[in-house]
């Protein structure tokens, strides 16, 4: 019963656990439906960094949201960035599907994904950094959350990878509707506390930011096959992203 919160822990953390020796369809499936609560612990860490830098150390907000971002890419071995640039260089390649994932296994960032991380970074730090001004902390742990609720979504029945190969062959058309529903449902459901004296701006936020992480997973099967572990860290990306803006529209201290 612990394979799959171990396997998670190995996959997406630097948490020193080992997962089994051998990882086959029904342990892959196991992970990915754990992949949210680690994502809990990874947002409550991001913002423990949040309040050391803004609360105990009284530095820039921005400074303190660039360490807040530094932290989680350290956690995780900066691999959702890495898929984030490669999804970008695919999406701006021409040719077909082929010629797409080639460019994502090429190894090296090109303008679209160097372009990609910036924004995506930027937006980040400036977006932690003002939750942490505002001591919403449980944002920050929302938003990470949330970025990986949409793993989970992406790796929904019937989503098929774009490789017979690979960490999408393992994990793509492996989670039930019943997973999924439930991991939104709570996603959601939390989210009402995120937004102090708003408590319908976060489930707004939340289905706004897990539809367009479902549009672009749908629009990057189409382009490159089908979903591959790149595509699945630039939808946790992206999805962090919006629900970081999304929770900062309209707080004064923003």
């Amino acid at each position: 019963m612990l394979i799959g919160p171990r396997l998670a822990l190995s996959w997406l953390t630097v948490v020193p656990v080992r997962g089994p020796e051998t990882v086959g369809r029904d342990d892959a499936r196991a992970a990915i439906g754990w992949t949210p609560l680690v994502g809990v612990g990874l947002g409550a860490s991001a913002a423990a960094v949040l309040w050391f830098g803004v609360v105990a150390a009284s530095l820039p907000a921005v400074l303190a949201g660039a360490l807040g971002v530094s932290a989680l890419a350290l956690l995780t071995r900066g691999m959702h960035i890495d898929g984030l640039a490669d999804t970008a260089d695919g999406l701006g390649c021409y040719g077909p599907p082929e010629r797409a994932r080639d460019v994502m296994r090429s190894g090296s960032a090109g303008p679209f994904g160097v372009a990609a991380i910036g924004l995506v970074m930027l937006v980040q730090a400036a977006g932690f950094g003002a939750l942490a001004s505002a001591e919403q902390w449980w944002s920050v742990v929302v938003a990470v959350a949330a970025g990986r609720v949409a793993v989970v979504l992406a790796c929904r029945r019937g989503v098929r990878p774009a490789s017979d190969t690979g960490f999408g062959a393992l994990v793509a058309d492996s989670q039930s509707r019943v997973v999924v529903s439930t991991w939104a449902v709570l996603a959601v459901a939390a989210s009402t506390l995120a937004v102090d004296g708003r408590w319908w701006q976060g489930p707004v936020v939340l289905v706004v930011a897990l539809g367009a992480a479902a549009l672009g997973v749908r629009h990057c099967v189409r382009r490159f096959g089908g979903v591959s572990g790149d595509v699945l860290g630039a939808a946790v990306e992206t999805t962090t992203t919006i629900v970081v803006v999304g929770l900062l529209a309209g707080l004064p201290s923003a």
